[in-house]
């Protein structure tokens, strides 16, 4: 497994992490200083990742991110596509794709956030 794979496997098991589990994922995933930045958030280390995770499950319960393609990646960058999924009934009404840089010990140091598919405010 290349350090990219494993970096992305582990940054959605953090996402898709349980309430119990999220701050040992989040661990295992990022550093300590891990920035993540998309058009709804700009937050910094492991605590305020771990919160942001625990807000969008708040937000859309039972939903999981799942992996769209393969990611693509060189150097210690790597971009890949994603979309949250509904338990219900497998739609996916939000999908974007995310920029992460690794630290040295292979775990995110920084995402980049974009978001391809919103549902409509009501």
């Amino acid at each position: 497994m290349s350090i990219h794979t494993d970096a992305v496997e582990r940054y959605f098991a953090a996402w898709n992490a349980g309430a119990d589990d999220v701050e040992k994922a989040v661990a295992e995933a990022f550093t300590d200083d891990a920035t993540y930045t998309d058009p709804l958030t700009d937050v910094r280390g492991q605590d305020a990742l771990a919160a942001t995770i625990r807000g969008v499950h708040e937000q859309f319960p039972g939903f999981a991110f799942r992996a769209v393609g393969t990611p693509d990646a060189h150097h210690h960058i790597a971009r890949f596509s994603w979309e949250l999924v509904s338990p219900q009934d497998a739609s996916a009404p939000i999908a974007g794709f995310d920029v992460i840089t690794l630290a040295e010990d292979g775990r995110v140091n920084s995402v980049s956030g974009f978001l391809d598919r919103v549902p409509n405010a009501q």
